[in-house]
């Protein structure tokens, strides 16, 4: 799949790699979390403050209307549902949004949430947009952040891999090391912007990342981009209302090197292709 670029090929890779089409996201998963945003649970929102009430019916619309999903609150169990044609429409979205960035030479930030599966994709991201002229912002490496998980509070330590955000426990060692750690909480990209900020900038007029990478810094009210699977709301409804530019639907936790026909796609549809 490596010379994939045209749309029909990448519908294809879409449904072979259950990018798209049948997904690995259980239903039961996908209507939980639901069920969790309509309660307001920061680990679910991940970032984002609802302006609408979002009850769980209006959810499950909006996930069917973005993603794709069974609209049908009776349908309970199985595997999730992606509409393909409307993650390439999202694609094409995400691309015009670099090809401007890449051609006003403004300045980027680049984040992860998901380190082990989709470190890749934002690196070549953040190559081909530094070759166009664009400063891959940095700020506050090594800055130490405490994040809830589900083991309790855990310190990690905001590191940068060849532009691109992500966190580490300290326990994982040097940086540079492990891949990272998933996490979807948004105070990562909230100490970053901050300390750019606090330095006196540059800002970045585009954020590109996903969890809360993507709905910390919308919510911030920075332009943001990326993609999200549908057990994940949060990044369609603040698409929805205004806050993410663009939320590509999209299995997140596929095989890392799945994303490269993605890659090349959205890259020469930017006109970023090397």
């Amino acid at each position: 799949m490596r010379g994939v670029v045209d749309r029909g090929g990448l519908r294809a890779h879409l449904l072979d790699a259950r990018l798209a089409g049948v997904v690995a996201t259980a239903r039961e998963v996908s209507l939980r979390s639901y069920r969790l945003f309509a309660a307001r649970d920061p680990r679910v929102l991940i970032g984002i403050d609802p302006q609408g009430e979002w009850g769980q019916r209006d959810l499950l619309g909006l996930m069917a209307e973005r993603c794709g999903v069974s609209a049908d609150p009776r349908d309970t169990s199985g595997q999730d549902v992606i509409d393909p044609d409307r993650t390439l429409a999202a694609l094409d979205s995400f691309a015009d949004r670099l090809a401007a960035v890449a051609e006003r030479r403004a300045p980027v930030f680049l984040g992860t949430g998901h380190p082990h599966r989709l470190l890749g994709f934002y690196v070549a991201l953040a190559e081909a947009l530094s070759a166009a002229g664009c400063a891959v912002l940095t700020p506050a490496q090594g800055r130490s952040v405490d994040i809830t998980t589900r083991f309790g509070l855990r310190t990690h330590n905001l590191d940068y891999v060849r532009g691109v955000a992500l966190v580490r426990e300290p326990a994982a060692g040097h940086a540079g090391g492990e891949p990272g750690a998933h996490t979807h909480s948004p105070l990562p990209v909230r100490a970053a912007l901050a300390a750019a900020a606090q330095a006196g900038g540059p800002l970045p007029e585009l954020v590109i990342g996903d969890h809360g990478w993507l709905c910390g810094a919308g919510q911030l009210g920075f332009a943001a981009i990326g993609p999200a699977d549908t057990d994940d709301p949060a990044p369609f409804v603040g698409e929805a209302e205004g806050s993410v530019s663009v939320a590509v639907p999209l299995d997140d936790a596929v095989r890392s090197e799945y994303y490269r026909p993605l890659t090349r796609y959205v890259l020469n549809r930017a006109c970023l292709s090397r």
